[in-house]
């Protein structure tokens, strides 16, 4: 009996398990050598496209979505986003960072680096609410990118956002090792596998963390609902031990602690407050969620912004307890909090915290898990990346192929990579994507294609370049100049003011939203640009050497195969001919 092979290709296909050629690069620019080097001598042409082309929001809510063949099913309430962030942010930094900022860096200050990473991560948060009440897509701030900068940005800022998860579940991994230690009262290099002969930051190699994230990945893939239950009661526990540090640490502090309160000063402040912009950013994971929400403009703003106001109060306090249970210098580096207890003689507290930490890292990989393969599959689905990853199993409604890919990129990392070089990286990262977020949102206020003047659109520019000038000028003052010269934070400030209230003043609102706003735009937005932009100038120097080598390997990637890719697929539907940009 003759078997049709298209017949059997198309059933494998919706079943979500096709692995063909067609599904990692089905576009027409590589179905032949030749037609790929056409594609190539056309790169100009093609980038000039993708630059200046903005997708529609119908085109993310409908067209893009529907690429990936399945429905996400919508599931989620007000409270399963409220736990999903306080299980995606509470936990991460305040565990992982605070012994090493606050032992090294900031000192007891440590509490008023948590205040500004919370304020910038605040604005942001209002930020990301409006776009994903008004773009409820899995795509999170890619989708809000493209929409409102183009492909290229978004492009740009996609590897970031990927880069950003895949540290940031690396890191959390790295910390779950050091915890469960304590636990077993053993260092964290017991359990670790140490090569000499690999350089002293690759070389502590992290069996137990590649085995938790194994673990995430199945509860990952079951189903968005069951990794909430397991992220409910996670998280219940989790706000019980940090309740019960709270409690327990305050009758046990000394005040003396706190009588050399700075003793690295203000740089050492907001050089920690970079850092610890790790521990607040797990909220953009929740974010990812909206497409799968039942009612997005309701649950949203409840979601984000309410726990991001437990969340900030909650390391605020725990800071304080750290350092005032025990002077800075003999904070522990990997497990603060845990040894702080055995410090003031409550050794048998240090397994209660021990144990919550590890329920608090665990629901942060679990968010991270589901938050980055639902941003990879919308990436998918515009063929920047092969459409494979886009692919929605139909029983387990979940990005299956996208989950497994990008948790075995964090395991990867987490075998290998010291927690010190993961920070930076992340930081840089988190601020840079948060920034084009804030960018986004003042484009999409201030202009809309076709409605908004010549001149209004080049006073929008002039007002943006300006904006971002003085912030950069800002940041890289701060950053290269160790003179305590207030001149120059003057003539910039006061730059950066007279801009915002410019764009305020002399450029007409475009559009308004349609079912909740940021408050005090622009000024909220534009503080929210240069708030991660100045703080960007506090991260160190390697940290951006890094940055600058994998934003070489994304530009690689996207010349060769990505913008080919894209640019198909939008000329194939018709998107490039409906979605206009700056004109």
């Amino acid at each position: 009996m003759r078997v049709d092979r298209a017949a059997v290709d198309e059933v494998v296909r919706r079943r979500g398990c096709s692995c063909t050629k067609d599904d990692f690069l089905p576009e027409k620019s590589f179905k032949s050598w030749g037609n790929y080097l056409q594609a190539l001598i056309e790169t100009r042409s093609r980038f000039l496209n993708r630059v200046f082309t903005r997708s529609l929001d119908s085109t993310e809510i409908y067209e893009i979505k529907a690429r990936s063949q399945h429905e996400m099913k919508k599931n989620l309430s007000r409270w399963d986003l409220i736990w999903f962030c306080i299980g995606a942010v509470l936990g991460a930094g305040i565990f992982v960072l605070t012994g090493l900022q606050a032992k090294y860096v900031a000192g007891p200050a440590v509490v008023l680096s948590y205040m500004v990473s919370g304020i910038s991560a605040m604005l942001s948060v209002f930020c990301y609410t409006e776009f994903a009440i008004e773009i409820p897509v899995e795509g999170g701030s890619f989708a809000y990118l493209r929409v409102e900068l183009g492909d290229f940005m978004a492009f740009i800022a996609a590897g970031n956002i990927l880069l950003e998860y895949v540290i940031g579940g690396a890191a959390v991994a790295r910390s779950w090792t050091s915890y469960f230690s304590t636990i077993c009262n053993h260092q964290s290099d017991d359990f670790r596998i140490v090569v000499h002969s690999m350089p002293e930051d690759f070389g502590h190699l992290d069996p137990i963390a590649v085995v938790v994230v194994s673990i995430i990945c199945v509860f990952a893939l079951l189903s968005n609902k069951g990794s909430s239950r397991f992220n409910y009661i996670a998280s219940i526990i989790h706000v019980l031990v940090i309740l019960f540090i709270i409690v327990t640490g305050f009758p046990k502090i000394d005040t003396k602690n706190y009588s050399n309160f700075a003793p690295f000063g203000i740089r050492g402040i907001f050089k920690s407050s970079a850092v610890l912009f790790f521990a607040y950013g797990g909220f953009d994971a929740v974010s990812t969620m909206a497409e799968e929400t039942k009612n997005p403009a309701r649950d949203i703003p409840f979601g984000l912004v309410g726990s991001m106001v437990i969340i900030m109060a909650a390391y605020c306090l725990l800071s304080i307890v750290i350092c005032l249970t025990q002077p800075f210098q003999e904070i522990d580096e990997d497990a603060p909090f845990s040894i702080a207890f055995e410090a003031v003689g409550w050794s048998w507290a240090k397994y209660i915290v021990a144990a919550g930490a590890l329920k608090g890292m665990t629901s942060v990989l679990l968010v991270i898990a589901v938050g980055q393969a639902r941003y990879l599959t919308h990436i998918a689905r515009t063929h920047m990346m092969p459409p494979w990853l886009a692919q929605v199993h139909p029983k387990t409604g979940t990005p299956v192929n996208a989950t497994i890919v990008m948790l075995t990129a964090t395991a990867i990392i987490a075998f290998f990579t010291d927690l010190g070089i993961l920070s930076g990286l992340l930081s840089i990262s988190t601020l840079f994507v948060f920034m084009l977020v804030a960018l986004a949102l003042l484009v999409r206020r201030y202009y809309v294609s076709g409605e908004t003047t010549t001149a209004d659109r080049y006073k929008l520019i002039a007002f943006i370049i300006l904006i971002l000038g003085s912030s950069i000028a800002t940041a890289t003052y701060w950053g290269l100049s160790d003179e305590n010269d207030w001149i120059p934070y003057v003539i910039t400030v006061t730059s950066w003011f007279l801009a915002t209230l410019g764009l305020r003043v002399f450029v007409p609102h475009a559009r308004n939203p349609k079912l909740w706003g940021v408050p005090y735009v622009p000024w909220l937005p534009s503080a929210s640009i240069a708030i991660n932009i100045f703080m960007l100038g506090s991260v160190d120097g390697t940290s951006f050497i890094r940055f600058g080598i994998w934003t070489a390997a994304l530009l690689l990637y996207y010349f060769l195969l990505g913008l080919h890719a894209s640019y198909d697929a939008a000329k194939e539907s018709g998107e490039a001919d409906t979605a206009n940009g700056f004109e």
